[in-house]
């Protein structure tokens, strides 16, 4: 939700350099890879076999112990997995017919409330529905859904899904508060900060609440959601970290893997990751691409910082539930308007 009173928010402020692509076999006995946070090296490596694989394997997590696991349906690509230092799992879907699923979903499923998003774990699209959807659009969401077989499974999700506002250090404009997510600079040390695009579409100019922090310079949402303020107060400092955590780098989290929220209304939170690329059909529009959480959230949290370790992951865009009784929250990831706009985080 849109949150228009002006509660306290969540700041986050990160460095990014894009994660590459050497790393070693195995993910248990790897060496420091320069520029990655060793505790980052088995999301790394699984977003690097994700590319290298792409529909030949039905996506990859993190397991318990640690370790990279690549769903797969055939022997060729179960051995490629093995040489390359992670574990092959058989699974009944292969990515294409996933794939497939999500893409139909993606044309079809409109519907404000619900989400979809590739479950690696379960080998399903896992589509969820919240407390809104109701009667007859719960029924039609039903039969959307039924016809994908049991390649996607419907479940309710805790609450009101919505958008939320705030986050690590409080930043206003157009009678919201919102937080700053990540600072960020160009190759000409030209500086701004990223946070929602939800926050960014309400105003122009952003405010620490007392003196002027800056002019929004880009917005995208909904689609997207991300947004980029250039800052034009030369007086303020600005470091890079999340609250007492430095950063120094960005990149995608694994599925299963352990992932940390910074936010004002509800400090600091943990959780699993549990898909990625996911689709969110808020009451604004829908959302792609985003990072699925177990991680609680509430108004006063959105833009806020989605990190592990020293690396940046994405920005607070919505959920459902809250940090009382758990809930579900949505994550943009940073690797993209960092790209967009041709920044990094420092």
């Amino acid at each position: 939700m849109l949150n228009r009173k002006l509660r306290r928010p969540i700041v986050g402020l990160a460095a990014c350099v894009l994660v590459g692509s050497a790393f070693a076999a195995s993910p248990a006995s790897a060496a420091p890879v320069a520029g990655i946070d060793p505790s980052f090296a088995p999301s790394a490596l699984a977003s690097k076999l994700d590319t290298q694989f792409g529909s030949k394997s039905a996506g990859s997590y993190v397991d318990a112990a640690g370790k990279v696991v690549v769903n797969v349906t055939d022997a060729a690509t179960a051995a490629q997995v093995t040489a390359s230092g992670a574990t092959a799992r058989y699974v009944t879907h292969s990515g294409a017919e996933l794939a497939a699923a999500d893409d139909s979903l993606k044309a079809t499923l409109k519907t404000p409330g619900t989400t979809f998003a590739v479950d690696p774990i379960t080998n399903v699209v896992a589509v969820t529905y919240d407390s809104t959807v109701t009667g007859a659009k719960l029924d039609a969401v039903k039969a959307t859904v039924a016809k994908l077989g049991d390649k996607a499974t419907l479940t309710a999700a805790p609450g009101t899904l919505s958008t939320t506002i705030s986050g690590g250090d409080a930043i206003y404009a157009g009678g919201g508060r919102c937080s700053l997510g990540f600072n960020v600079k160009t190759s000409a040390n030209v500086y701004y900060f990223l946070t929602a695009g939800h926050c960014t579409n309400i105003g122009a100019t952003w405010t620490n609440g007392s003196a002027t922090l800056g002019t929004r310079a880009g917005t995208s949402f909904p689609g997207n959601d991300y947004g980029i303020v250039r800052y034009t107060n030369t007086t303020i400092t600005k470091t890079g970290g999340v609250g007492s955590q430095d950063i120094t780098s960005a990149g995608t989290p694994a599925v299963n893997a352990t992932v940390y929220r910074r936010g004002s209304t509800t400090g600091i939170h943990s959780g699993r990751v549990t898909a990625l690329n996911a689709t969110v059909n808020y009451s604004e529009g829908s959302v792609s691409g985003l990072i699925r959480t177990t991680v609680c959230a509430e108004p006063g949290d959105s833009g806020g910082s989605l990190y592990s370790g020293t690396t940046a992951l994405g920005l607070t865009s919505g959920g459902s539930g809250n940090c009382s009784s758990g809930g579900v929250t949505y994550f943009q990831p940073v690797v993209e308007p960092l790209s967009v706009y041709g920044v990094s985080v420092f």
